[in-house]
């Protein structure tokens, strides 16, 4: 079985894709709407080591249509997908529901 994942940041990577799932996810560009992004300080000092940034990507719901996140939409199988979990997890972020631009019901992480 396999479900839609929409990412707007690390997970878009190549070597992130490679490092968590070993191997490189097919998918394509969508948008959600009704959405912004922010931005989440990096307290953990080996994860700015690792990956060069200081701050998380984080969404936030605000309901109106001129928000837009950007990002892509990946196929992923269902034990990817419990992988992306114990990914996002390191940054505090749990999963939901969403509807894309597209129409596709997807799987998103954020920081509430």
């Amino acid at each position: 079985m396999t479900v839609q994942l929409f990412s707007y940041g690390t997970l878009q990577r190549e070597s992130v894709q490679l490092e968590n799932f070993g191997r490189r996810l097919k998918g394509h560009p969508d948008a959600l709407i009704g959405y912004q992004v922010t931005l989440i300080p990096i307290m953990d000092q080996d994860v700015i080591l690792a990956t060069g940034e200081t701050h998380y990507r984080n969404i936030q719901f605000t309901g109106s249509v001129s928000d837009r996140v950007e990002g892509t939409v990946f196929t992923v199988t269902a034990e990817e997908l419990e992988r992306a979990d114990q990914y996002e997890a390191d940054a505090d972020y749990h999963r939901v529901m969403v509807e894309l631009s597209s129409g596709l019901k997807a799987w998103v992480y954020l920081n509430s």
